[in-house]
């Protein structure tokens, strides 16, 4: 349609008119820029709130806040039970022979342990690695879905009966439970999520591999049918 100069003018008398194409590689750039600063923002801020908790028997033990490492833009979430020395002298999750075994599990699906975003339902080592407790794991849900709120993952992957409960607030046996699709609305959107063994129980109890091998391959296959890459 052709344009008449004086309606251009009469309308917006700025308008500057380019034969240039638009770049939008360039355009899509800067809105992951800007989308990553954002995420970044709000990771930093609410690491400021877990370290305001007051009274937590938790925090005051612990010699370092474990957040979350990897990929903030991942598409997938794994979030394991709390930190333990290894994670805690690093500040990095997942280290030590469990972090190996983790890597190994996902490189068995194709998955690169740095191309997904780990993080913890309790964001501190509890005294001498005991279990969390019930109220501790209630406290510690509300950051935790804060943090998926943000990362904002296409599928989650719930390691250890820890990250079941602070997701699903139940205390049935994670055997009754893993392997199931289910899902979780948190601010009006829907996450898919799976309940697995943690890498730390496998290496205790390494007859229940074969059960988180098919775990694995229904992660993989759930990939597939999003038509997500990770």
């Amino acid at each position: 349609m052709a344009y008449k100069k004086e309606l251009i003018n009469s309308i917006e008398p700025n308008f500057i008119f380019s034969k240039k194409p638009l770049n939008r590689f360039k355009i899509d750039q800067i809105k992951k820029n800007n989308n990553n600063l954002l995420k970044i923002d709000q990771i930093n801020g609410l690491k400021k709130l877990i370290n305001s908790i007051e009274n937590c028997n938790l925090k005051n033990n612990s010699k370092n806040l474990i957040l979350g490492d990897g990929d903030i833009n991942s598409t997938v979430m794994i979030i394991g039970e709390a930190p333990g020395e290894a994670e805690e002298k690093t500040g990095k999750t997942f280290q030590g022979e469990a972090g190996k075994l983790l890597e190994k599990m996902l490189l068995s699906i194709n998955i690169k342990k740095d191309n997904v975003y780990s993080s913890y339902a309790i964001n501190f080592r509890p005294p001498e690695d005991r279990k969390p407790t019930s109220q501790e794991i209630k406290r510690y849900s509300f950051f935790l879905k804060e943090h998926i709120s943000i990362i904002d993952p296409k599928i989650i992957v719930l390691l250890g009966n820890t990250a079941m409960e602070s997701i699903i607030s139940s205390n049935e046996r994670i055997s009754n439970e893993r392997g199931k699709w289910k899902e979780i609305i948190l601010k009006d959107k829907t996450y898919p999520f799976m309940i697995s063994f943690n890498p730390s129980y496998l290496i205790r109890f390494p007859d229940n591999k074969k059960f988180s091998w098919e775990d694995l391959k229904k992660i993989r296959q759930k990939i597939l049918d999003l038509k997500i890459k990770v």
